[in-house]
């Protein structure tokens, strides 16, 4: 059955839970569509809130299942709806410590030559946009990943994939907005934080990993296969 790379990020900063790991658990192991008894596999995965560690979790995930589609996700706190990221930039500048400790200024993400610039997101966003709407999930695009890990996780993805032949498989990021328990350990001298339930955040994320799914049985139906495969 083909899979779905599903990856979450561990709590991080003052955050006591982090709702992309929640979704990304609860989703684990989900079967999508399944046109004439195939389907799509949703394997879940956590990420450590660190670059390299992240970069190298990443790349031993992508080795080990060979996905044929990769949906990140991460926490964007302070955003009021869910956002798909439409590109990945070749930087790492930190506002705030990752969970090593460590910020970074003016860093390479990748500093290996060459290595591009920039990479643009390969998922279907309209069609995913399109899907929330439909679900009554309100979502947009966003132009910026931030430099923080969440943008060197969906640069590395990207560039794991080009550099191994595999620049079809559909990849990209999904920012998520906080939920209830993130925006009630805010301390009441700070802004409140826009939140969504968790439930809702769930639906989005899962509504984004069945659009991926249809897609995946498309291509592979019109390439005249069985069942769908993009490895």
């Amino acid at each position: 059955m083909p899979t779905l790379l599903l990856t979450g990020f561990e709590p991080f900063h003052t955050h006591p839970v982090n709702p992309s790991a929640e979704a990304a658990q609860s989703l684990d192991g989900l079967a999508l569509g399944g046109l004439e008894g195939g389907g799509v596999r949703v394997q879940s995965a956590l990420l450590p809130v660190e670059p390299y560690a992240a970069g190298e979790a990443l790349r031993a995930l992508l080795g080990t299942h060979r996905p044929d589609a990769v949906l990140l996700t991460g926490l964007a706190a302070g955003r009021p709806q869910v956002t798909l990221e439409r590109v990945a930039l070749n930087v790492m500048d930190f506002v705030i410590p990752d969970n090593a400790g460590q910020t970074y200024r003016d860093a390479p993400a990748c500093p290996d030559a060459p290595a591009p610039a920039a990479y643009l997101s390969t998922l279907p966003l309209r069609e995913v946009l399109a899907a929330w709407r439909e679900a009554g999930i309100p979502g947009d695009i966003s132009n910026t990943a931030g430099l923080y890990v969440c943008n060197y996780v969906l640069y590395h993805a990207l560039h794991t994939l080009a550099r191994a032949g595999r620049a079809h498989v559909p990849c990209g990021f999904l920012h998520v907005p906080a939920n209830p328990e993130v925006a009630l350990a805010v301390p009441g001298d700070r802004p409140a934080l826009p939140y969504l339930p968790q439930g809702e955040i769930t639906r989005a994320v899962r509504v984004a990993a069945e659009t991926l799914a249809r897609r995946l049985e498309r291509v592979a139906y019109a390439g005249g296969r069985s069942r769908p495969s993009l490895s």
